[in-house]
């Protein structure tokens, strides 16, 4: 079975730095095969005979934190799940601009949102499009003061902490692997 595993808060603002050669080899000492990685944030695909998709997240964070001292919480989807999320196109009739954004945060469990979806920001800035139990999908628009990022935010506080976000250009990135 082809895995991807989404790993939350590694190599952000120069904490908890894994290099993607580290984490490789990591996966490969694990029993893993046919492993890559995709950029700097924690994306790994790799293969597995185990398909008890949580036995393999607990296993795996288990591991890393021995491996790397500190807790990796890993977000686990195969890549057929991954796949399937780009065939949905989610952000289909969405107008891009060099100040729009694409955003899919992945749940680590399913949580019915309390607002109403879609969701707009009073600013009209950030947006929630979807809600699934497994993702949300979103899309924010940067201003000049940097203040639209910390609109982000509204996901953990809606969804909880355990959930890991990628830019939808990462997503086709992966499904091209």
């Amino acid at each position: 079975m082809k895995y991807v595993a989404l790993l939350r808060a590694i190599n952000v603002g120069g904490n908890h730095i894994v290099r993607m050669e580290e984490l490789r080899r990591a996966f490969k000492v694990a029993g893993y095969s046919n492993i890559s990685t995709l950029l700097a944030t924690g994306n790994v695909i790799f293969e597995s005979s185990n398909e008890d998709i949580e036995e393999l997240t607990d296993s795996l964070e288990i591991f890393l934190r021995k491996r790397f001292g500190f807790e990796i919480p890993v977000l686990l989807r195969t890549m057929d799940n991954i796949k399937a999320l780009f065939a949905s196109d989610p952000f289909k009739g969405i107008k891009v601009t060099n100040e729009t954004r694409l955003y899919v945060s992945f749940l680590s469990e399913p949580k019915k949102p309390s607002m109403k979806i879609p969701y707009e920001s009073e600013n009209g800035l950030f947006k929630i499009l979807r809600v699934t139990p497994e993702e949300v999908c979103c899309m924010l628009t940067l201003t000049q003061d940097g203040d639209s990022t910390k609109l982000m935010n509204i996901v953990e506080k809606e969804f909880g902490k355990r959930v890991t976000t990628r830019n939808w250009n990462t997503i086709k990135k992966l499904v091209l692997l």
